[in-house]
């Protein structure tokens, strides 16, 4: 009897040494990255009042700022990750502008993830919108000022998503998230998040179906970029948000192409064409309905550091703009010069 004790205590102690050894194996890896982004805008109109910006980020004029400077840490062991993303500036605090008490410093995302399967990753937490082409972080667009259709567009969304991979070059993602753009929820209504992506076997073409909706809101994008040669690639950002205001419903749309072009490997062109369709209800945009902006971003690379010079014309179909007299205009028309710092 002594001797079968024995064995069985033996035959313990090898499978949990075993599984400490299995357990000893999974390697946790820490990456720490982030940026630092700063410009100079002056608008050619230099109203006496305001800034003749309708858009994210940029709303001064004939002054030295700070974007953001961010730090993002990213920890994973196993099938297990979580990420925390912090900004302080001028970007997070608009970014984060439904926070109570919004300061200068906000947690852009903070997420934990479980990947199930080889097929199936789960996420909770906040995380930057799947909707549209341009992004939060300065260092990820070639253009420094931001589109219509993202500045009106979802930035964040608060809940839980689950990616799917479809096989081959297509994956979904779904979830149900806060309203948009809260962290903590204003009542009990959630939102549906979902998207559909696919691409071409090269990854020259690659599209993506994005939606967002709930109670009072529909919002359906599409987003398309394409590698057209080694020095050329364009992409197509087109969103359709409808909102209901009181008894009535209310939409916009924008539209916006990126021609990018790098004829050295430390110098490139974006050249971007923006279109935004107010609302008719509520209006956005004060004077005016609908506005084109024509955008020209110089992209210089030096090592971890990319320098922006920008010319930018907005052109309104009634006076949405202030003039250097003060009065009112239908077109503005500005320089920005940025510099973007990466690690």
């Amino acid at each position: 009897m002594l001797k079968k004790i024995s064995a069985v205590c033996l035959a313990f102690f090898g499978l949990g040494s075993a599984h400490a050894q299995t357990d000893s194996a999974k390697k946790a890896t820490t990456n720490f990255t982030g940026s630092v982004d700063a410009y100079y805008r002056f608008n050619f109109n230099d109203p006496p009042t305001g800034t003749n910006n309708y858009t994210s980020f940029t709303n001064s004029n004939n002054s030295f700022e700070l974007g953001m400077a961010s730090v993002r840490v990213e920890h994973n062991v196993g099938k297990v990750s979580a990420t925390a993303d912090i900004g302080f500036g001028r970007r997070a605090q608009e970014f984060s502008y439904n926070d109570v008490g919004t300061t200068l410093t906000a947690v852009k995302q903070a997420y934990v993830s479980y990947t199930a399967s080889d097929k199936v990753k789960l996420t909770l937490g906040k995380w930057a919108t799947h909707v549209g082409y341009e992004l939060l972080d300065a260092y990820a667009n070639r253009n420094y000022s931001m589109s219509y259709g993202f500045s009106y567009g979802p930035f964040f969304h608060t809940g839980i998503k689950a990616d799917i991979a479809l096989g081959g070059k297509s994956a979904l993602m779904l979830g149900v998230a806060n309203p948009t753009d809260y962290v903590s929820a204003p009542s009990s209504v959630k939102v549906i998040i979902a998207q559909f992506s696919t691409g071409s076997a090269n990854d020259k073409l690659k599209a993506y179906l994005n939606f967002q909706g709930g109670t009072g809101l529909t919002q359906f994008n599409l987003v398309v970029t394409g590698v057209l040669s080694d020095k050329w690639n364009i992409a197509y950002d087109g969103s359709l948000q409808s909102t209901k205001q009181g008894t009535e419903n209310s939409s916009w749309k924008s539209h916006a192409l990126y021609l990018n072009y790098d004829p050295l490997k430390n110098f490139g062109l974006t050249l971007r064409g923006d279109y935004f369709d107010d609302r008719k209800l509520a209006p956005l945009l004060g004077g005016a309905r609908k506005v084109f902006a024509t955008t020209l971003s110089g992209n210089i690379r030096i090592d971890n550091i990319t320098i922006i010079p920008e010319l930018r014309l907005d052109n309104a179909n009634g006076d949405a703009f202030t003039k250097s007299n003060g009065t009112a205009g239908k077109s503005t028309s500005g320089f920005i010069l940025a510099a973007v710092y990466r690690f």
